[in-house]
Parts: structure tokens; sequence; C-alpha cells
């Protein structure tokens, strides 16, 4: 039987939200999004978690849900610092910034031993959606992704950044970050966007740490640069005549985005424990 692993982004520190909202309470217990995440993905057939925080949190993020989402599956963790960094090179005077998503999973690079699945804390992917790419990870050493509706991954409280996807024959040929989409932006809601729900199998580690390593050559003076997990996607597409397998769901995203969209996220989740999809 072939393990899986679920990789969580949760790192980031939710500017626009006003917090830690890998932390903050939607469910009726104090529940995050995480632990719904977790309900799902254990359900679908994952073995373990490995949790993406940083060190400065984890004192809060433990306390806050990590005994309770122990409960639900293994859980590990690891950790993405400003100076994690490969041998020879450092960190710029002044940088702050975060080196973004490629390099948030190559921090758990150590962890990672089976095919695994890549998502943000911060997002509700809805269950049928871990059902598929635990599917395909456990059939298939193709790339892939779960592609959603743009149409369900708007907010009514603001703009939100999307990977628009280009696919042909379920595969994907192209994505693009597109920022400040909203309902009224032009771009047709049934076009496929990425959500940031990955999945590989480990191979793929020793791609992000040479192209992280190309980055940092390039880039590594620019203050606010980032290595995006999509852009190491992409190149890897070119470079390799690698194929990413797209994953269509008809889910519903819930997010918190702006601190307005809480109370949205907060219904939902009652509505589906109502319902009788979560026994938490």
């Amino acid at each position: 039987m072939i393990k899986t692993e679920l990789v969580i982004m949760a790192a980031g520190m939710g500017s626009r939200f006003g917090g830690l909202k890998q932390i903050a309470p939607f469910g009726p217990k104090g529940e995050a999004l995480l632990d719904f995440s977790l309900y799902d993905a254990k359900k679908a057939g994952f073995d373990k978690t490995i949790i993406i925080i940083k060190k400065e949190i984890e004192k809060d993020f433990r306390e806050a849900c990590g005994k309770r989402i122990e409960k639900i599956m293994d859980v590990d963790y690891a950790f993405q610092e400003l100076d994690k960094l490969p041998e020879g090179y450092s960190v710029p005077e002044g940088r702050q910034k975060p080196w973004g998503t490629g390099h948030a999973v190559l921090s758990a690079k150590d962890k990672i031993t089976s095919p695994f699945a890549v998502i943000n804390a911060d997002d509700y992917y809805g269950q049928s959606s871990y059902k598929i790419i635990h599917d395909h990870l456990v059939s298939s050493d193709e790339m892939c992704m779960v592609g959603y509706r743009l149409g369900n991954t708007i907010t009514e409280n603001g703009t939100v950044s999307r990977g628009v996807c280009q696919v042909e024959n379920g595969y994907l040929t192209g994505i693009e970050e597109v920022t400040a989409i909203d309902k009224n932006s032009g771009i047709p809601l049934d076009t496929t966007v990425s959500m940031n729900m990955w999945g590989f199998a480990p191979d793929i580690l020793d791609y992000l740490e040479v192209q992280f390593k190309k980055f940092l050559d390039e880039r590594i003076n620019e203050p606010k640069s980032e290595f995006f997990l999509p852009f190491a996607v992409s190149t890897r597409m070119a470079e390799e005549n690698k194929k990413v397998k797209v994953l269509t769901t008809d889910e519903q995203w819930y997010g918190v985005t702006y601190k307005e969209d809480s109370d949205t996220v907060r219904r939902a989740m009652e509505k589906f424990i109502a319902e009788g999809k979560y026994e938490l």
C-alpha cells in the first residue's frame, strides 16, 4: 500500500487578514480551517501531515491547534526560516519577506518520504478534492494539481490573486498569476484556476533545490522576490518535458483573505457540521 503525505504551508502571517489566520477559529470548538483540512485528508486516505510554520509561532500554533489536530492524524513540523538557505548563500541586509512557496516546500525536504499533496493552511478545499488528489498520487507519478472554477474561488469583500490555468486534454499547458480578480474582472467565471493544491512524487524536491539556487543566483538581492512553486512546476514542464494532470473539481472554495470573510467561512463550516460532513 502506497503511503501519502499532506504538506501544509502555514508560515504566512496573513497581512491583509490582520493576524495569524492559520489558527483563527471557525468551528464550534475553536477549530481552524486546518482542522477541517486534516479531517478531509484523513478520510481521503492520507497517512501523515507535515505542517510548515515559522519557528517564532511554534508555541502559539501548538497551543492553539497542535494538540487537537494530532488526534486526527500523525503530525510532524518543518520550519520555513529566512536564513534557511543552501550552503554558500546568506540573507541580504534588509531582507524581511519570506522566499515563497517553493522555498516553503523545500523547508520540509528532510521530512517528506512519500508521494505528497501541498495545500495552504488558510484555504478550505472541499472533501472531494482530497479524494481525487489522493487517488492520483497512489496511481501515478505524474505531477498534478486540483483545478477550481474561478467563480467558486472569489470573495465579496475584495479582490484575490489566482493562478489562471491553460488546460488542454486534461493537462496543464500554462499558468499565469493574475492579481486583483473579482467577479467583474472580465475573466470567465468557469476559467480553471489553481488554489495551490498540488501533488508530487518526492523527486520534485531535488529539482526544487536546483531551481532555488538558480533563483538565488539571479534574484537574491531583490528584496521582494519570491521563489513560487507554480514557477518551478512550469520550468520543470519546459525543461524536462514533464506533464501536470489537472484534476477538476466543482467544490466551493472558502478562505479568509480579509477579516470580513470570517463570518462567511464560519457559517459555511457550521452548515457542513449540521449536514453531518464533520464530526469534530
